[in-house]
């Protein structure tokens, strides 16, 4: 299903983990959302994951593992990294999307 309405140029945002399932062609933007470590554990602790899931996580974020795999994926023109501390952060990113979607849409709606 995902597949079709990608094909069909249906507007659609999705949120996932991984780069490698998805063709470049589907996307006009990817946001590779990024986390303090320190915001990060407490995150994942609050969330009852394991030690060696939080571990993993952290590690990851270090070394900017799917920020590196988007790049690696997509065109590095669409794709941007922003931080998702704290809730000022997440609406301020839900704002920028949303503004993003109606220039889209403004941009796009003769073709």
């Amino acid at each position: 299903m995902l597949e079709a309405a990608a094909e069909a140029g249906e507007g659609l945002v999705v949120d996932f983990h991984s780069c490698e399932f998805f063709p470049e062609r589907w996307f006009d933007l990817i946001l590779v959302l990024r986390a303090n470590t320190d915001v990060l554990f407490d995150r994942l602790k609050d969330r009852k994951y394991s030690e060696k899931k939080r571990t993993e996580n952290i590690q990851c974020e270090i070394m900017q593992v799917v920020l590196q795999e988007a790049k690696e994926s997509y065109d590095e023109h669409i794709v941007h990294e922003v931080q998702s501390n704290t809730i000022e952060e997440l609406e301020s990113n839900v704002d920028r999307v949303e503004q993003w979607c109606k220039q889209w849409i403004l941009d796009n709606s003769n073709s």
